[in-house]
């Protein structure tokens, strides 16, 4: 089912003489430095000729996908397209759980003028309410867990936003001919739309509006004018696609209240077809178009933030099948030694099995492995594979084979044990069915 690989991915690319791979999912390096790590710093997610490697083990209308970070997304972007892929688009996956790391520049202003800045209390967001203990604040250490104000111009200024989202390149290898010939010829070249859709709850869709849809399997009788524009031959089709799901679409977020307070609420539109009334769903799902025609728009709504959503990866999803693993600390060079090395804006110096920094949830790997994933299963090839989780995504999603590949050496073991831990899973939930 699968194969992991301790290689440099170039060294890989240039060795490799097996079959063409049906698809890739990665997480590259940001080339942000991340914690300091020269993996991170490498260029490697920048390299043409990487990326035209990968290209030529990849068959004719094969999909990538490959995350990258806010400040660094272009350039990964500008080498995929330069080693010969065609960019379809850009998948956002949003999250509110990122924590700031922005200079107080008014703090520092002041520092160097001597001015004395006004204290205002003890940091409730500190962890700790007594003084005199070392916190982690706007990227500066500093020996005080009170919140002061200065009086300098520069004070309530920084140097960087909150992290809340990062981009995933959706490129495919030109096709042969028509996308119809391609996949009848080569099996890729396609999107699994209907793999994808985003679930909704039948029994709270509302039976209104200028179309009908099928619920449990029961067809509504057409309750508008038989010259409406999505009425007819295709009123069947619409009535499927509702109950199958919503478009899937290209913003997955995390449903934390801080990413869906950005949306608006829209409200009802006078009883008019396809505008909305005033709810949520319990499931999230995608607007299609926003449109008057749009067959989704089913007088329905509340939150504009009805698309896929998935949280970060938690602790005991990064760490299953981890059991036996010592915990270890990976961080990013601060004292581990002061209490800053212990809040949560600073984890990376927490003791942990999966110390790997930058692991993504299953539930997204998961749902992008079947975006890309072709009818027959396929091959999926999986570059810097870090802990494993697009490799567990990838068969949980149905591939036929996934195999990948990741430089650092002491990531290997983490990535087998938690390949083997979700693999035995799979193996069990198979059995019951």
């Amino acid at each position: 089912m699968y194969k992991l690989n301790h290689a440099n991915i170039k060294d890989w690319i240039a060795d490799y003489d097996g079959p063409l791979f049906d698809g890739i999912l990665c997480d590259p390096p940001y080339e942000l430095g991340f914690m300091g790590k020269s993996w991170d710093s490498s260029g490697i997610a920048f390299d043409v000729e990487m990326w035209r490697g990968l290209l030529m083990h990849l068959k004719p209308g094969g999909h990538l996908l490959a995350f990258s970070g806010s400040r660094t997304y272009h350039r990964m972007a500008v080498a995929i397209e330069d080693a010969g892929f065609e960019i379809r688009d850009m998948i956002e996956w949003v999250y509110g759980s990122g924590f700031p790391k922005s200079l107080n520049i008014g703090k520092a202003v002041d520092k160097i003028q001597g001015n004395e800045r006004k204290d205002l209390g003890y940091n409730d967001n500190s962890r700790t309410n007594k003084p005199d203990v070392d916190v982690y604040e706007a990227g500066i250490r500093g020996k005080e867990s009170r919140i002061t104000k200065g009086i300098s111009e520069w004070e309530g200024y920084g140097t960087a936003l909150k992290p809340a989202h990062e981009p995933c390149v959706l490129a495919r290898k030109p096709i042969e001919g028509t996308v119809a010939n391609n996949v009848l010829e080569h099996g890729t070249g396609g999107l699994n739309i209907d793999g994808t859709r985003v679930g909704i709850d039948l029994d709270k869709e509302p039976a209104v509006g200028d179309a009908y849809y099928l619920k449990k399997g029961i067809e509504y009788p057409n309750q508008g004018k038989s010259d409406s524009k999505i009425m007819g031959s295709d009123t069947e089709r619409v009535g499927l696609t509702m109950a199958q799901g919503r478009f899937p679409a290209n913003l997955i977020h995390d449903g934390s209240d801080e990413v869906l307070e950005v949306f608006p609420q829209t409200g009802k539109g006078n009883g008019k077809p396809y505008s909305y009334t005033d709810r949520q769903y319990e499931v999230a799902g995608f607007i299609k178009n926003n449109s008057p025609e749009a067959p989704s728009n089913f007088n329905d709504s509340g939150s504009a933030s009805r698309f896929f959503y998935t949280a970060k990866a938690s602790k005991s999803e990064r760490n299953a099948g981890l059991e036996k693993f010592e915990e270890v600390i990976r961080n990013d060079g601060r004292d581990e030694s002061l209490a800053s090395g212990n809040m949560p804006q600073n984890r990376s110096n927490n003791p942990k099995a999966n110390h790997h920094p930058t692991v993504k949830p299953l539930s997204l790997t998961k749902y992008l492995a079947t975006l890309i994933k072709p009818p027959a299963g396929g091959r999926l090839l999986v570059p810097f594979s870090g802990s494993g989780s697009e490799m567990i995504g990838a068969l949980q999603a149905g591939w036929e084979y996934v195999e990948g590949v990741e430089l650092t050496e002491e990531y290997i073991p983490i990535a087998e044990a938690r390949i083997k831990h979700w693999i035995d899973k799979i193996d069990k939930q198979m059995e019951i069915l």
